[in-house]
């Protein structure tokens, strides 16, 4: 390095500080402006695709919060399907009590009516047959009080004592 520090020529200097810049205006014209072109496209490529990525960040939380929205609105509306649901089923469980208690309650009333109905046509069997015995009864012993004399003068005198009493 001292040798080329104490062997200073001015000449070779010259060329090379000519080349040097020969150099530099040949990169600039021909190499400069297309590797500045591309770095300037790669940066705003970089940028756009962080652009882009923010974007996609952003739509995304949309996306979510609209998801969130919606499933929300979904289970809201699959509660109430469910409560009128419920409902729906209480009131036909209701309903078909009443029904039954109205249709039980009818078919109490019928029974009762063809219980007593029942009665008084048994009870005016009863009757009839207990006035017909009464007169069966009523008739064989008058034959048989009437198939005799004395008994039948007998009947008279008290049926005549009786009313001479009252």
């Amino acid at each position: 390095m001292d040798k080329l520090i104490y062997q200073f020529e001015f000449g070779l200097f010259f060329w090379q500080v000519l080349i040097f810049v020969g150099l530099i205006l040949l990169l600039k014209k021909f190499a400069w402006k297309p590797i500045l072109d591309a770095v300037n496209t790669r940066e705003q490529g970089i940028k756009d695709a962080l652009l882009s990525a923010e974007n996609a960040r952003k739509e995304m939380e949309n996306l979510q919060a609209d998801n969130q929205r919606i499933l929300n609105e979904a289970r809201a509306e699959r509660d109430a399907m469910l409560k009128e649901a419920r409902e729906m089923r209480e009131k036909m469980i209701t309903d078909s009590k009443n029904e039954a208690q109205e249709a039980g309650q009818k078919m109490i009333e019928q029974a009762k009516a063809a219980i007593e109905s029942e009665k008084n046509a048994a009870m005016a069997e009863l009757k009839s047959q207990v006035s017909n015995l009464s007169l069966s009864i009523a008739e064989k012993i008058l034959k048989e009080e009437l198939s005799n004399k004395e008994s039948q003068t007998k009947l008279v005198e008290k049926m005549l004592g009786d009313v001479k009493l009252n």
